[in-house]
């Protein structure tokens, strides 16, 4: 009896965790447009150098009024390093770099590989999120959302600046690697974590700032420094809480739908903030990739 409760224990309901992948995947949506309007007038790497120096600042007076200190010394923290180096500072550098010549669509469609990158390095390094037919299709399906999504003419240009475009693709590996690493870090308490993670990543983005920028020079406008603390609180502070949850209670694979999940819900604020209108293969792609997650969800259910 024991061992059933301890089964359902392991595995979760995973009816409200999904709420909060489509809760997460709404708050990387508006993340689009903050950064847009951020870098008008703050350079990309002070950008994301500025996000999780504020949300650190944010995090650490919350971790210690719920009677949290930050990690001991000791081998945790190169998990920590690590999570802030493939979660943050990497991902936000080269996304940003790549996009200086590849069009949004097609930048979708590489950060879709994400999930197949996930759920091969979660059957490699996991003992619990083993690699079946059923979450290799669902892959698929969700991969072919998007690229309906997108549109195919999004894959014209596939190649055209190929060391940016494989900048992309290498930030989509490292948002995967970061999936495994988390894994070691849902352990550790709450609030402990997200602020520790928060001062790893500014330890790798911050002197690079310095560096490459010289943020002392830069006049931002109103509009930007709000675009700033908005990522600093939502898709930085808060989405760190929901990555850690999403993961302690799913898994890595899980968290990793929601990059098909994402490009469905930065089109509907295209339709709902810009009047963009709503195009026709979007509604299969929602279709497609709803269908790739429900058979990822068979997972385990059959041999």
């Amino acid at each position: 009896m024991e061992s059933k409760a301890g089964a359902v224990e392991s595995k979760p309901s995973v009816s409200v965790d999904y709420a909060w992948l489509i809760a997460l995947s709404i708050i990387f949506g508006m993340s689009f447009i903050l950064t847009s309007v951020g870098v008008r007038d703050i350079p990309p790497i002070s950008l994301a150098a500025g996000r999780v120096f504020l949300a650190l600042f944010m995090l650490y007076p919350l971790m210690r009024l719920n009677g949290q200190t930050m990690p001991p010394l000791g081998p945790i923290w190169i998990a920590l390093l690590a999570s802030g180096l493939f979660g943050n500072a990497l991902p936000f550098a080269l996304i940003s770099w790549g996009q200086v010549s590849v069009q949004a669509g097609l930048t979708a469609i590489f950060m879709a590989v994400m999930p197949l990158a996930t759920i091969l390095l979660a059957h490699i390094f996991t003992h619990d999120e083993k690699l079946d037919r059923w979450k290799f299709l669902g892959v698929m399906f969700g991969l072919l959302g998007v690229v309906v999504l997108m549109g195919w003419s999004a894959l014209n240009s596939l190649g055209d600046d190929l060391l940016r475009q494989t900048a992309i693709l290498a930030a989509a590996v490292c948002y995967a690697i970061n999936a495994i690493i988390t894994r070691k870090l849902t352990r550790l308490p709450r609030w402990s974590t997200m602020t520790a993670l928060m001062f790893a990543a500014s330890v790798w983005l911050v002197p690079v700032s310095l560096w490459v920028d010289s943020p002392w020079q830069i006049t931002p406008t109103l509009d930007s420094i709000l675009a700033l603390i908005a990522l600093a609180v939502g898709p930085t502070a808060i989405a760190t809480v929901m990555i850690l949850r999403i993961i302690d209670r799913q898994g890595a694979s899980f968290l990793s739908q929601i990059n098909f999940l994402v490009p469905i819900v930065g089109m509907v604020f295209g339709v709902l903030m810009l009047n963009e209108r709503f195009p026709a293969n979007a509604y299969a792609a929602l279709v497609i990739i709803l269908l790739g997650i429900g058979l990822s969800r068979m997972s385990g259910r059959r041999g």
